[in-house]
Formats: structure tokens, sequence, C-alpha cells
């Protein structure tokens, strides 16, 4: 695949959606940069557990206005992919922003299928994590994860394999004239 210019491609979906799968192969596909720094990351970075540095954040804003700050600062460097919960709204400047849509089922069977463990604890983490994003996502930056209808596709992920949704994509960057087959 061609380049036409700098591509930035924002992915963005709650957890579970297949953010970092997506991102992922877009990035090897297209030969660009994969940025994908979350909580996850900064969480091995500190040597704490996911649920440490979730629980740490809960008092102590620095943890998400550094991942937030950290993310777009690596993307605004070159072409890339930056697969995050606010990808699509803190990279003003992506060419293409998509949001990957799952049902509560279907994230947390991936969320289980990944890490394994009890599903209805996977399900009751789930909706915890995602409530506290949603409330500190709108302290923080005035932002309603709930709201994406402004970005250029949503992709339900249900019944799709992540090629299948990295040939979407790819096809909204060929209509958008940003790439080549």
């Amino acid at each position: 695949m061609k380049l036409n210019k700098e591509v930035r491609v924002a992915i963005s979906g709650k957890s579970g959606c297949g953010n970092t799968t997506v991102s992922t192969l877009l990035s090897q596909k297209l030969g660009v940069k994969l940025i994908n720094y979350t909580f996850r990351q900064l969480a091995e970075e500190k040597g704490m557990t996911l649920k440490e540095v979730i629980e740490a954040a809960k008092n102590d804003d620095s943890y998400d206005k550094y991942v937030d700050k950290h993310q777009v600062e690596l993307a605004l460097k070159e072409s890339c992919v930056l697969g995050s919960r606010l990808a699509i709204w803190m990279l003003k400047e992506a060419d293409l922003k998509v949001y990957l849509y799952a049902s509560d089922e279907t994230r947390a069977g991936r969320v289980f299928n990944r890490e394994g463990g009890d599903l209805q604890q996977i399900k009751d983490f789930t909706a915890m994590r995602d409530r506290e994003d949603t409330g500190r996502y709108k302290a923080f930056y005035g932002i309603d994860n709930n709201d994406y209808n402004f970005v250029d596709i949503i992709v339900d992920v249900n019944d799709k394999t992540p090629e299948e949704i990295v040939d979407i994509i790819i096809e909204k960057l060929v209509e958008k004239n940003l790439i080549e087959k």
C-alpha cells in the first residue's frame, strides 16, 4: 500500500472491542507506526497491575492526563495508527477517525478469552471501568465517550474478524484518497 501523504488514523472503542488487535493489524498493513499507549502500558512501566493504576487514577488525574498527552505527542511525530479509548477525541489531526462498537456481552467474552477468569466478574469489572472512564473523561476534558457520531466510520465488530475490520478501514482510507492499494 502507498500512502498519499502522512496519514494518522485514530481508532477508539471501549475495552474488549479489539482496539489493540485492529490497530496493530492496520499499522502493519499500512507500514506505519502503532501507538497504543494506555493504562495497561503505564501499569507495566510502573510495575503495577491494571487494577492498581485504575484505582490510583481515581484520586490522581495525572495518570490519565499523562497517557492522553503522551500518545498524542507520539502520534504527531509521523504517520501512525493511534489506538486508544480517547484517540478519536484527542487526536484532532487524525485523517480518519474510527469507532469500534461491540455489545457488552461481546466485550466481556473477548476479555475472558484474552485473560481468563470468571466471566461474571469480568462483566462487572468492565461495567465499573466503563462508568469510571466516562466520568473521568467528562471531568477532565468535557468528553462524552458515548457520543462518537462525529467519526468517519463506526464499525460494528460483534460479528467481524479483526481482518474484516481492517479491510473496512482500508476501504475507507482508499475512499478518502489517503492511500492507494
